[in-house]
């Protein structure tokens, strides 16, 4: 026996991470932190941890320990009702004991030696630490209680009582339970530490990687008013930021998402201690609750953790609204997205023409079924029943005994890093949360299909809808010659799709992003003053809440949606076109009709190129540009391709280019390529003069189908003759193919031709494409048959 593990207390600075089973994993880690970090820039708070040998101290004086053990021998780890009596049995028995004398003349003089470095009579934080907990395996995410505002020597000690009592609190008992692990061989800390006044300013939590995919390189951050605990209880929704940490690592400032949440309450200190709930003021919801120079600084501080401690982390962090700092006040190991050996993709594909009850914020990428089970209140969680569908208003962690037996969770409140969220991630149980009307849509006993396969948007089905899973192994999937590539069109799809075996993105379409993130036309923004419509003006004004520039709005959410596509395939190309919506597209937009003539066949009219130099859209192609731009200068993604869609003529192609140019986009400068879609015939039969202005070319295979055969690929009635295996077709391909190879340009195609016809991915193969760009969906599946004609 070491000295350092008969001490009861041991301060932070005497602290490593080797020390888990003295002082528990959220204590070993702040130690090593404290002891580790602080010279390499990351400020933390100072304070001191009761050791496992003062729990057990105080467990066998009282003789708590052999009541524990009678207890324990009734449990029955089946019924909910058990659990509810075990842990009240056991929290009764911790809360009526006594310190011991010397331990408690300890912790006394502990916390006035921490009064000597801050203030006399700290207020401190109150943290548990288990032996088991905040390991690879266990998070132990909200298991034990946290309590926080502590001042006071006689409050200090009643807090260390309860946090020793929470070891058996009916989610801590059951989460043992589920990870199978001893209920009364495992040892207890308690950490003590100075608070941090984020109640005067903000707080939050980090991941360093995406918790849906577990994509590795971003850092995200969420980020609200007040005391951090509001983020898990589930009650607003945190401002979002992504950061890209390779780019974030050369010096840029690569804060590719930024989402303004809804932060309508907020924690502040109590006047006798712990935390009350206020409303935040409507000018604060309207404005992020950090500055980007401190959602930078606070990723630095990820980088640096991750690195030393070689594993994705889960972290907490606070500003002091007194001094202005930010601080660390927690990290653990992210536990959902351990890296595995094999990497098993998995896809789960659901297909239906129903329309969803309910939507809401999908966690994990899975599809759950089960019967509808409303319980408006944590006291009747004993009445689940395993593999219903858990539906409430939020969860907090006293619902994990029924959570972990849900065949899915739904809730009306919440955001990607509340309560049920997290656990959701952790059981590996599909979750929909922030549905804000679950509790009075749904009803018990309706059985339903809880989706979450489709990016963020997570539905919920009336009734069974059939669905269907597999499974690949990535480390079999054959390399070709031929490159291939993928299309987006969503950005939230990004960082999953990323994980499929490919050479980067041969289509990124803007529009998605124009319908789904800005939803406004561009030219309603940049008229915004004089639009003389006030209803359209308060709508317009209600989405671009905090952008008093409404052209910024759009610069900023186009340069975001288009940094998180080139982010996930970092640093395989990325080919990003300029907007290709036709005329009645643009019109959909919020305040479209305004700014778009009607057309009677929009497939040819006023598209691509010819709409970018028009003197009534350029202000909205000068707009695209700059957040081009602010991608590849701000963000650090060189990796982006512009590309230029439906130019008829070289000299159209030059006006484009020369626009770009003036907007500092500059082909040739800093490496930047540009490419043009080569899909109407004028493109093939000029092809070579195109290419001396364009440093590449993708075949539109759709387009050039319709326009050489003369067909309107959305009339149905000839749609039978629209077919990219004609002959003319073919020919036209491999001219352009054989022009590219001839002047060494890179030539390559986008459409779903050669994933729906073997033949003709084989024909283009022959004819030596450089590569194919195809449909997340349909990648594995003509790698496959690529692979089988190859041999």
């Amino acid at each position: 026996m070491t000295k350092k593990s008969q001490k009861y207390i041991l301060w932070f600075k005497e602290i490593s991470k080797r020390d888990i089973l003295l002082v528990g994993g959220k204590n070993a880690s702040l130690g090593e932190m404290f002891s580790k970090l602080i010279k390499k820039g990351v400020n933390l708070s100072d304070g001191f941890a009761l050791t496992t040998a003062a729990y057990w101290h105080y467990l066998k004086s009282n003789r708590i320990d052999k009541k524990l053990k009678n207890i324990f021998q009734k449990f029955n780890p089946r019924s909910i009702k058990s659990l509810q009596r075990t842990g009240e049995l056991s929290r009764s028995a911790i809360l009526k004991g006594e310190f011991p004398d010397d331990l408690k003349k300890e912790i006394v003089n502990a916390y006035r030696d921490l009064g000597k470095k801050y203030v006399s009579n700290p207020d401190v934080a109150v943290r548990t630490s288990g032996v088991a907990e905040d390991t690879l395996g266990a998070s132990f995410a909200g298991q034990f209680e946290t309590y926080l505002n502590i001042s006071g020597e006689n409050n200090l000690l009643e807090a260390i009582k309860e946090s020793i009592a929470s070891t058996f609190t009916d989610r801590a008992i059951a989460y043992r339970e589920e990870k199978k692990l001893s209920h009364l061989k495992l040892g207890l800390s308690v950490g003590v530490q100075k608070m941090v006044r984020s109640d005067l300013s903000s707080s939050g939590v980090m991941f360093t990687l995406d918790t849906e995919t577990g994509f590795p390189n971003i850092v995200l951050i969420n980020s609200i008013f007040g005391a951090g605990e509001m983020i898990v209880k589930g009650k607003i929704t945190p401002d979002e930021f992504y950061v890209f940490k390779p780019t974030l690592k050369k010096g840029f400032k690569p804060i590719i998402i930024k989402d303004l949440g809804r932060k309508t309450k907020k924690y502040i200190y109590g006047k006798t201690g712990g935390l009350k709930e206020v409303s935040v003021s409507q000018n604060d919801q309207a404005r992020f609750s950090i500055t980007d120079g401190e959602v930078l600084t606070l990723a630095k501080w990820a980088v640096i953790i991750e690195k030393h401690y070689q594993f994705p982390q889960d972290i907490e962090w606070a500003k002091d609204g007194k001094t202005g700092q930010l601080f660390i006040v927690q990290a653990r190991p992210e536990t959902v997205h351990a890296p595995t050996e094999t990497r098993i993709l998995e896809e789960y594909k659901i297909k239906t023409i129903k329309k969803p009850v309910l939507t809401g914020i999908s966690i994990g990428n899975k599809v759950g079924q089960g019967k509808v089970h409303v319980i408006a209140d944590v006291s009747k969680i004993e009445e689940f029943k395993k593999g219903e569908v858990l539906v409430t208003k939020m969860t907090d962690p006293d619902w994990v005994p029924a959570m972990r037996i849900a065949s899915a969770i739904v809730t009306d409140e919440g955001g990607k890093t509340c309560h049920a969220a997290i656990i959701g991630r952790e059981l590996g149980i599909p979750a929909i949360v922030g549905t804000k009307e679950a509790t009075r849509t749904l009803r018990s006993g309706q059985e339903v299909t809880v989706d979450c396969t489709v990016g963020l948007n997570g539905r919920i089905f009336e009734g069974k809808v059939p669905f269907e899973v597999k499974r690949y192994n990535l480390k079999k999937i054959p390399n070709l010659k031929t490159k291939i590539m993928v299309n987006i069109g969503a950005p939230d799809i990004a960082f999953k799709t990323s994980f499929l075996p490919n050479d980067g993105v041969g289509l990124a379409r803007i529009e998605f992003i124009l319908a789904e993130k800005i939803r406004i036309h561009p030219l309603a923004l940049y008229h915004f003053k004089t639009l003389k419509d006030g209803k359209l003006k308060n709508r317009i004004e209600e989405i671009t809440v905090g952008y008093e520039d409404k052209n910024q709005y759009f610069i900023d959410k186009l340069a975001e949606g288009i940094a998180q596509i080139a982010a996930a395939f970092y640093p395989k190309p990325v080919i990003v076109r300029f907007s290709d919506f036709k005329t009645n597209e643009y019109r959909a937009l919020i305040g479209g009709e305004l700014f778009e003539p009607e057309e009677s066949n929009p497939m040819m009219g006023w598209r691509g190129a010819s709409r970018y130099y028009d003197q009534k859209f350029k202000p909205a192609f000068e707009m695209e540009c700059q957040a081009i731009k602010k991608a590849r200068e701000e963000f650090g993604l060189k990796n982006i391709i512009p590309e230029v869609p439906f130019c008829r003529t070289v000299e159209e192609g030059e006006k484009v280019l020369k626009l770009m140019k003036e907007k500092g986009i500059e082909r040739g400068k800093d490496g930047l390529r540009i490419c043009m879609m080569c899909e109407i015939p004028s493109n093939v039969v000029l092809a070579e003069r195109f290419l001396e202005i364009f440093d590449e070319m993708s075949i539109g295979s759709n387009d050039l189908t319709q326009l050489t055969l003369g067909v309107d690929r959305d009339n149905a009635q000839i749609a039978s003759i629209s077919d990219e295996r004609n002959e003319a077709i073919k020919k036209m391909i491999a001219e352009v193919i054989k022009i590219c190879r001839k002047k060494k340009k890179r030539i390559g195609i986008c459409g779903q031709a050669p994933s729906d016809f073997p033949e003709f991915a084989k024909f283009l193969m022959k004819e030596g494409i450089e590569s194919i760009s195809l449909n997340p969906d349909t990648v594995i599946k003509t790698i496959l048959t690529l692979a089988k004609i190859k041999k």
